[in-house]
């Protein structure tokens, strides 16, 4: 399956120059999650935009398939990256700012996707897991009885992407998930998981 990475905003909370590039224990965010999917037998492709320059280059430099879109937001550039793809089936969407998600989350995901027989499937965690700055995770909703926060990976239909897709609600009590960086006190999260978790 293909998964759009997506890494076209500035990170102006962050401050750090462009998001998708700041380390977290030695190795850009953005690398961390292409190699995760990728580990996960999937082909990511990074979709950056003219606010990202330099992830667009680093993408070149690495080999790594880059699509480029015009920056007008995350659901504009998502929308966009699938047409230019020209993908009809399901793909998996990320956020570039979650370093610690690894290949078992995704392939845990497929499979339910897989298992639901449904167009989508959105990703949640208990928000009592977060351990992001609560502005890093603002939007929380009941699932199963459970607040969650969304986990920032979603899988859609392409030839669908721009109507209402009947989704699977999967809600995953996952502690790689519960790191979002946003902010500096984020990134000092993310960098402590690494040192904690080597591995």
């Amino acid at each position: 399956m293909l998964a759009l990475i997506m890494a076209g905003g500035e990170g102006r909370r962050l401050n750090l120059g462009e998001k998708p590039l700041v380390s977290i224990a030695g190795r850009p965010m953005v690398s961390r999650v292409v190699d995760a999917f990728r580990e996960a037998g999937c082909d990511p492709i990074v979709v950056a935009s003219c606010r990202t320059p330099m992830t667009i280059t680093w993408c070149r430099v690495q080999g790594i398939e880059c699509c480029r879109t015009g920056g007008a937001g995350y659901i504009e550039d998502m929308t966009e990256a699938v047409r230019i793809i020209g993908e009809a089936g399901p793909l998996f969407f990320s956020v570039s700012d979650i370093p610690c998600v690894n290949a078992g989350i995704i392939a845990t995901i497929e499979a339910a996707y897989h298992a639901a027989g449904k167009d989508a499937c959105s990703t949640w965690i208990p928000s009592d897991l977060v351990k992001s700055t609560p502005d890093s995770m603002p939007y929380h909703e009941q699932i199963r009885g459970t607040e969650a926060c969304p986990a920032g990976i979603n899988i859609l239909r392409g030839d669908r992407i721009a109507e209402p897709q009947e989704e699977v609600q999967l809600l995953l009590n996952e502690p790689r998930l519960a790191i979002n960086v946003n902010t500096r006190a984020d990134r000092e999260e993310a960098e402590l998981f690494f040192w904690t978790h080597p591995s």
